[in-house]
């Protein structure tokens, strides 16, 4: 497979991962603390990055050792910000049109991606992120509720996790996927528990086993991000997560009561047919 397909490949997952957990998110935020859901899913995530240190050649020393450790560090403090931010937009908005105003990020991301990476992103990808992105508005069909000032919250998400991508894929250059990994669940930890230990409260047993799927979901949605960005070019592979709007619409009819509209269904198709264009146009330069 070539770094363009897994990249491809890698993006899909994690969209799958992250719809997962902003469901379970959601949840576990209407009857807890914010910052003490995070907290707890960052000791989890933390805990799978030292294990995994652990196991490979040099140990946590190894995992851990980097040039650019202001840039690692800053990584982890913007990851764990933009996961209490959009968790917080869930509470006053919804999963759906939180998600609607979080869809500008790959916009953003493919937008910077050549001053801030040197990439080169042509007319016929910029016209399938456009398609893409018009795909997750009928998906979505925002309501009046977009134009609150609440909807400042998870546009403040999109650009918080825009810039963390475009940084990840900036440290990739130097660093391996394991460093990389390793200083994102370690800051966000420490970062967390600084602030969200003054919330704790006692959670139920069944809400306990939710929290437990979140931890895993957390570590491994950002495992495969991180990996992802590491195999293909940031233009190549952002169109493919608006593919987490359809995944999150699946969930809601699931979890949350919702109905999927025709409108969904077109969506989907328009969403879907933006990628495999970008697909087809990933095997050729752009000209």
């Amino acid at each position: 497979m070539t770094g363009d397909r897994l990249g491809i490949a890698l993006m899909v997952a994690t969209t799958a991962v992250f719809a997962m957990q902003d469901g379970i998110s959601r949840h576990l935020a209407g009857e807890y603390n914010v910052l003490m859901v995070v907290m707890v899913r960052y000791w989890f995530f933390a805990a799978f990055v030292v294990a995994i240190a652990t196991r490979q050649a040099g140990g946590v020393r190894a995992a851990a050792a980097t040039t650019q450790p202001v840039l690692q560090a800053f990584r982890g403090l913007l990851l764990a910000a933009e996961v209490c931010v959009m968790v917080g937009a869930f509470l006053l908005l919804g999963l759906v049109e939180s998600h609607a105003i979080f869809a500008a990020y790959p916009l953003i991301v493919a937008a910077l991606s050549g001053p801030v990476l040197g990439e080169r992103v042509g007319w016929r990808r910029w016209m399938a992120i456009g398609l893409g992105f018009i795909g997750v508005l009928v998906i979505l069909q925002p309501g009046a509720g977009v134009f609150s000032p609440a909807a400042l919250v998870p546009l403040t998400s999109a650009c918080l996790f825009a810039l963390y991508g475009l940084l990840t894929r900036f440290a990739a250059r130097r660093d391996s996927t394991a460093t990389s990994f390793f200083w994102t669940g370690t800051v966000g930890a420490g970062a967390m528990t600084l602030v969200g230990v003054w919330y704790w409260e006692a959670m139920t047993a069944a809400d306990w086993g939710w929290m437990a799927t979140l931890c895993v979901a957390a570590a491994l949605g950002h495992w495969l991000l991180i990996k992802c960005y590491e195999v293909a070019e940031a233009s190549v592979v952002q169109p493919f997560a608006y593919l987490q709007l359809v995944f999150a619409s699946i969930l809601g009819v699931s979890l949350f009561g919702e109905t999927i509209q025709t409108n969904v269904v077109i969506g989907a198709g328009i969403v879907m047919a933006a990628g495999l264009f970008t697909l087809w146009r990933a095997r050729q330069a752009d000209p």
